[in-house]
């Protein structure tokens, strides 16, 4: 996710969503064990605080949604990134 510009722009929802759905699956492939796993998570919530979300709650579940239904990111991982922006 990081802006090569050094800009810190917003992040778009869909952005969001694909970054989730990238890392879920390198864990789910073996790519990443837990701990890099993990770590990635928490780097990338990192970045989402230091640059913000360009949407609210409602845009991000909404970007979010389709990767759920479809089984490309886990309930946990859904509520993991939702707790840690603080949008539960």
């Amino acid at each position: 996710m990081s802006d090569q510009s050094g800009d810190l722009t917003p992040i778009k929802p869909a952005r969001v969503a694909q970054e989730i759905a990238k890392l879920s699956a390198a864990r789910k492939s073996g790519e990443l064990k837990a701990d890099a796993y993990d770590m990635k998570f928490a780097r990338m919530i990192q970045e989402l605080r230091d640059r913000r979300i360009d949407g609210g709650r409602d845009e991000i579940v909404a970007a979010l949604k389709p990767l759920l239904d479809a089984g490309d990111i886990t309930e946990k991982e859904h509520f993991r990134l939702i707790a840690q922006l603080g949008m539960r």
